[in-house]
C-alpha cells in the first residue's frame, strides 16, 4: 500500500491526513523524503548555470518541502499525541535529520554557490526580504561549520547527532516522570480547601484508572489547583517535591548526566565554530546580540525588582505565620498563601472568577478580539482530519471572505501529551510560482476537562484567570502565524528572533485585563450575566499583586540559563544541583529543597529552543508593555494602531531586523518604563 505521507494527497486545504497515517508510515517516509531532498540539493549543485539568487538561494529555500511537511506532522504528534512507538521512531529519526542537515551545511560545492551569490549581493538589486533570506542562508552555512577544515566538520556532525538524541531523551524522561507520579487520596478530609471542580475532576480521573478515591497528578490542571488550595500541608509538600524532582532521582529517568552532556556539547560546538560560549553563538542572531547585554538587562531588572520581591515575601511569611502559625515558610506554602492573601486583599479568587470563563466563551472572546482588531473570522468546520477527537478545527477568513488559515485548537490533558501550552504550525505561509500558500496553525494547552453529566447535571470546562491569559498568549502566537504575508517559508510567521517572538503573544494577554474586552466574553456560564465591573476592577488591581516575586522568579530562570550557556566550559561541573544553587543565589527567596532540582526538567532550555534565550520572556515584556501603551493611548480597539501592528509586526515575520519593524509600528524604540509601571515596580 502506498505511503500516504509520500503521496501528493488531495485533502481539503491540503491539510494533514491524520486518520490515514499509520505509525509504520513515518520511518520509511522520512527516509524517502530525505532521499528526495538530497536529489533536489544535487540538482542545485550540479546545474551548469552560474550561481544566481533564483537558481541557488530560492531553489535551496524551497528544497525539502516534502521532508518539512512530514517533520512538522510527526514532531507535533510527538508533543501532543505521543506513545512508545512514536518516541522510538523519534529516537531513530532525529540522528537521520541531524545527519541530513549537516550534509547540506557541510556541502562544499553548495556552500561555494551560496557564497558566490552572497559575495555579489551588492550588485543584485534584491528586495529587503531577499536580502534577509540571502543573509540567513549564508549564515546557516557559516554558523554551522561550512568554513571549517574537514576534521572539524566531522566532529561537528558527531556533536549534532548526539545533541539531537540527548534532547529527545531529556524530554521523554520528563514526560515519563510526569506520567509516573500520582497521589491517591482516600480520606475526604484531605480534600479540604479544594474547589468542587478540582475534586470532581480528581474523582473522574480515579474512576478512569479503576481506583477508589480522588487521584491527583503532576499535569497542570491537577497540580496547580492542589498546591493553590489544598489545606493539607503534608500533601502539598508531597506533590510539590514530586514536581521538583522530575529527572532528579538517580534512576533510569534521571536527567543530571544528560544536562551536563548537553551543556558541554553545546559549549564544545560553539568553540569549534569560533565562539566563546554557546550563548555568544546563539545571541549573535537575537535582538540582544551578546551575553553581556542579556546579563546587564536581567541584573538591571533584578536591582529594581528585588527590594519589592523581598518586601512581598516578608509580607507573605508574616501572613502565613499570623494565619496558621507557620514558622518556616517553604515552597509548598508559596502558592497556597499567595492565593489566601490575594483573597484577603482583593476579595478575589479563581473560584469566584471561573464561572465567568467557560472555555467556549473565552475562545469566542479571543476570536472577537481578533475580528475587531484584524478583521479575522473563525468558522468551526468538521470537514478536515484531526489527530484526536478533542481537537477543534476552524477555517479562518478575512472581511473579504478570502481564505487566511486553518486553525487547530487542542485544550485538554491526556497521557500522550506533554504539559504546558504552545503554538505550532503544520504548514507555513509562503508564495511559490505565483501561488499564495496559506498556513495551518495550532495551539495546544492543558485545561480542566468538562465534567460529564451526572444526575442530569454536567459542568463545562471553566478556566482560571491564569488559563484565560494562557489561551490569549498562545492565540497571539497563532495570529503571528496566521497573518503571515511573506514570500519565503523560513521568514514567515513566528520565524523571527527568539527575543521578538513573544511580543505578539504577550501583548494579547493585555486585553484580558480590559473592561471593554472582558464584556465581550466574560459571561456566567449558567446565568449569562456579564462579569460584574467590581470584579474587573479587582482583576486589574490584583494584576500587580506579588509582581516583584514573579519578576524575580523569571529573572532567576534567565540567569540559570545564562549560567549553563554563557560561562566557562561545563566539563568541570561536578554537581548539577550545586551549580544551579550558585546561579540562583542572588534571586533566592525560599529555603532550598534538597530533593529538588530545576535544571533536570527545564525543558525550555534543554529540549525546546530557549537555550540562551529564556531572558526573552522579560525582554518581550518590555516590548509588549510599550506596544500596549500605544494601544491604550488611542483606545484598545483602535483600528489604525491595530492595522499598524498587523502590517509592520504580525504580517512581516522575519523579513527585516525586528527593531526596524518595531520602530515602524511604534515610531520609537521600546522603553522599559511602561513595563515597570505596569508591574507596579515604579
Amino acid at each position: 500500500m502506498e505511503n500516504i505521507l509520500l503521496k501528493n494527497y488531495q485533502t481539503l486545504y491540503n491539510t494533514a491526513p491524520f486518520s490515514k497515517i499509520s505509525n509504520n508510515d513515518f520511518l520509511p517516509a522520512f527516509k524517502k523524503a530525505i532521499e528526495n531532498a538530497k536529489v533536489e540539493i544535487d540538482a542545485i549543485v550540479n546545474t551548469p548555470e552560474d550561481p544566481t539568487f533564483k537558481n541557488t538561494i530560492e531553489a535551496l529555500e524551497f528544497s525539502g518541502e516534502q521532508l518539512d511537511r512530514i517533520s512538522s506532522i510527526f514532531f507535533n504528534l510527538n508533543s501532543a499525541e505521543t506513545n512508545d512507538t512514536i518516541q522510538k521512531i523519534a529516537q531513530d529519526v532525529s540522528p537521520l535529520l541531524s545527519e541530513f542537515s549537516n550534509d547540506i551545511t557541510l556541502n562544499e560545492a553548495l556552500f561555494k554557490r551560496v557564497k558566490s551569490v552572497y559575495d555579489s549581493k551588492d550588485t543584485l538589486h534584491l528586495t529587503t526580504e531577499q536580502q534577509t533570506l540571502l543573509d540567513k542562508k549564508y549564515k546557516s552555512f557559516s554558523r554551522n561549520g561550512a568554513n571549517l577544515p574537514d576534521d572539524k566538520k566531522e566532529k561537528l556532525r558527531e556533536i549534532d547527532k548526539k545533541l539531537s538524541q540527548l534532547k529527545l531523551k531529556f524530554g521523554e524522561n520528563v514526560l515519563a516522570e510526569t506520567n509516573k507520579f500520582d497521589m491517591l487520596i482516600t480520606d475526604e478530609k484531605d480534600l479540604s480547601g479544594l474547589p468542587e471542580g478540582t475534586i470532581e475532576a480528581a474523582k473522574q480521573l480515579a474512576e478512569s484508572k479503576e481506583k477508589d478515591g480522588w487521584l491527583f497528578t503532576l499535569d497542570y490542571p491537577s497540580y496547580i489547583p492542589f498546591v493553590t488550595y489544598a489545606d493539607n500541608r503534608k500533601l502539598r509538600k508531597k506533590i510539590t517535591i514530586a514536581a521538583g524532582k522530575k529527572g532528579f532521582h538517580n534512576d533510569d529517568l534521571d536527567n543530571q548526566n544528560i544536562v551536563l552532556q548537553i551543556a558541554t556539547l553545546r559549549h564544545e560546538r560553539a568553540n569549534l565554530l569560533g565562539y566563546k560560549t554557546h550563548a555568544h553563538f546563539v545571541l549573535e542572531e537575537r535582538m540582544a546580540k551578546t551575553p553581556e547585554k542579556v546579563k546587564d538587562f536581567l541584573n538591571e531588572l533584578l536591582v529594581k525588582a528585588k527590594p519589592a520581591a523581598e518586601k512581598e515575601f516578608k509580607n507573605l511569611q508574616d501572613f502565613a505565620k499570623e494565619l496558621d502559625g507557620i514558622e518556616q515558610f517553604e515552597k509548598w506554602d508559596g502558592t497556597y498563601y499567595s492565593e489566601k492573601l490575594k483573597q484577603k486583599l482583593f476579595s478575589l479568587d479563581d473560584e469566584q472568577l471561573k464561572p465567568f470563563f467557560k472555555l467556549e466563551n473565552v475562545i469566542n472572546g479571543a476570536f472577537t478580539v481578533a475580528n475587531t482588531l484584524f478583521d479575522l473570522h473563525f468558522e468551526e468546520i468538521q470537514t478536515i482530519d484531526k489527530y484526536h477527537e478533542d481537537v477543534l478545527t476552524y477555517k479562518v477568513t478575512n472581511s473579504n471572505d478570502e481564505f487566511i488559515a486553518i486553525f487547530y485548537a487542542d485544550f485538554f490533558p491526556r497521557a500522550g501529551k506533554r504539559n504546558g501550552a504552545w503554538m505550532t504550525s503544520y504548514k507555513h505561509q509562503y508564495v511559490k510560482n505565483g501561488n499564495v500558500e496559506r498556513p495551518h496553525i495550532s495551539i495546544v494547552c492543558n485545561f480542566t476537562k468538562p465534567i460529564p453529566a451526572k444526575a442530569g447535571k454536567s459542568k463545562p470546562s471553566l478556566l482560571t484567570f491564569n488559563e484565560v491569559t494562557t489561551l490569549f498568549h498562545e492565540f497571539g502566537h497563532a495570529l503571528h502565524g496566521m497573518l503571515a504575508n511573506t514570500t519565503y517559508p523560513s521568514l514567515s510567521g513566528t520565524s523571527v528572533y527568539w527575543d521578538f517572538v513573544e511580543l505578539p503573544s504577550q501583548i494579547m494577554e493585555n486585553w484580558c485585563y480590559e473592561k471593554d474586552a472582558l464584556e465581550l466574553f466574560a459571561k456566567h456560564y449558567e446565568t449569562g450575566e456579564v462579569i460584574p465591573m467590581d470584579l474587573v476592577e479587582k482583576i486589574k488591581e490584583s494584576a500587580t499583586f506579588l509582581q516583584g516575586m514573579q519578576t524575580l522568579r523569571q529573572i532567576s530562570f534567565g540567569l540559570l540559563d545564562m549560567s549553563w550557556h554563557g560561562g566557562e566550559s561545563p566539563e568541570s561541573i561536578k554537581s548539577v544541583k550545586e551549580f544551579e544553587n550558585k546561579a540562583f543565589a542572588g534571586t533566592q527567596l525560599f529555603p532550598d529543597v534538597a530533593e529538588n532540582c530545576m535544571s533536570t526538567s527545564f525543558s525550555h532550555i534543554f529540549q525546546g529552543g530557549y537555550s540562551s534565550g529564556y531572558y526573552s520572556y522579560k525582554w518581550a515584556e518590555v516590548l509588549d508593555a510599550d506596544a500596549f501603551e500605544y494601544f491604550q493611548e488611542s483606545g484598545i480597539f483602535n483600528k489604525d494602531v491595530a492595522t499598524k501592528f498587523k502590517d509592520h509586526v504580525l504580517s512581516q515575520g522575519g523579513t527585516e531586523d525586528p527593531m526596524v519593524l518595531y520602530k515602524r509600528f511604534r515610531g520609537q524604540e521600546p522603553k522599559p518604563e511602561a513595563l515597570l509601571k505596569r508591574a507596579g515596580l515604579i
